[in-house]
């Protein structure tokens, strides 16, 4: 079953699983008679480039989570637009970067200045609002058991005191949400604002664009849509129009006109944290980007550490 991928030695769904039959008899049941109930979530902290609280659903919860999801993405694939690329199928942070910079290619032909418009929304998973998720998949989605289950995992979480908003991290269902919300924002940047070149990837994206004038029409535009169709917010800090020229910082790489770096916070982490552990890690994030001194240094910093050994 797909949603125990790699976690099958996990006691919680080795647990599950000794009364395999049996639990799938009794979701079955549950969900036929409409008279499922999510269960709580189990919540912890991660720390990667930033601090994360996820919410882990049971074992019996994630496999209901995973029915949804695969029936959502078949509905709703073909309705996303084709430049969405978080928690998609052939997509990913590094094909939204290679499309950036193609998008930025296509706009410099002919000549002139290159501005980009780069925003991303606060704290979204926290503030995606209940009633419109669940209302904007009841317009593609009509079967009343299956909006019964989608409204009771919608509904099974809330945002620290905020009754009715929010979304987990943990979930997979929460992954199509996100998406399901936040197209209403990608067609109204390509329908209604008729921009070409507009790349997003979760709550960040990026418009390319020669106009500047126009990209700051687009910003206001956009920020008035989120907060009165999806409230939802993307304050003053939260975007900015800059030239490409100067570079613009996006899904964690500096984008200029002719390279791609690494961003100067994640390059003194990576230096300062290498060891031969996460080389192969890291050494795969720099073959993305223009990093050629970098991984010089890098490579140099590891012989060092392998000679201590050989002395």
């Amino acid at each position: 079953m797909r949603f125990r991928r790699g976690k099958s030695r996990k006691m919680k769904v080795m647990e599950y699983e000794r009364h395999l039959a049996e639990n799938l008899y009794d979701i079955h049941r549950e969900l036929t008679n409409l008279t499922y109930m999510h269960g709580k979530y189990e919540h912890f902290v991660i720390r990667d480039s930033k601090r994360r609280e996820i919410h882990e659903a049971s074992t019996r919860d994630k496999l209901v989570h995973q029915v949804i999801y695969d029936y959502l993405v078949k509905i709703y694939e073909p309705v996303f637009i084709k430049d969405s690329y978080s928690s998609r199928v052939g997509k990913g942070s590094h094909k939204a970067l290679k499309t950036f910079r193609y998008f930025a290619r296509l706009a410099s032909i002919g000549g002139g200045c290159i501005y980009v418009l780069k925003c991303d929304i606060r704290k979204y998973f926290d503030n995606v609002d209940h009633n419109i998720l669940f209302e904007l998949i009841s317009e593609r989605i009509k079967d009343a058991k299956t909006l019964n289950v989608i409204k009771e995992i919608i509904t099974s979480f809330d945002a620290g005191d905020i009754v009715g908003r929010g979304i987990p991290l943990g979930n997979v269902t929460s992954q199509v949400f996100a998406n399901i919300y936040l197209n209403e924002l990608d067609h109204y940047v390509k329908a209604i604002l008729k921009e070409r070149f507009y790349v997003r990837y979760n709550d960040d994206f990026v418009i390319v664009d020669n106009d500047r004038a126009r990209l700051e029409v687009d910003l206001r535009m956009i920020q008035k849509f989120v907060r009165d169709t999806l409230l939802l917010d993307i304050p003053a800090n939260k975007a900015s129009i800059r030239k490409l020229s100067w570079g613009v910082d996006f899904l964690g790489y500096n984008i200029l006109p002719n390279c791609m770096l690494l961003r100067d916070k994640t390059k003194v982490k990576l230096y300062n944290n290498l060891n031969e552990s996460n080389i192969e890690s890291y050494l795969g994030l720099l073959k993305h980007c223009d990093s050629h001194n970098l991984k010089q240094k890098v490579m140099s910093k590891l012989n060092n550490y392998w000679s201590m050994f050989d002395d």
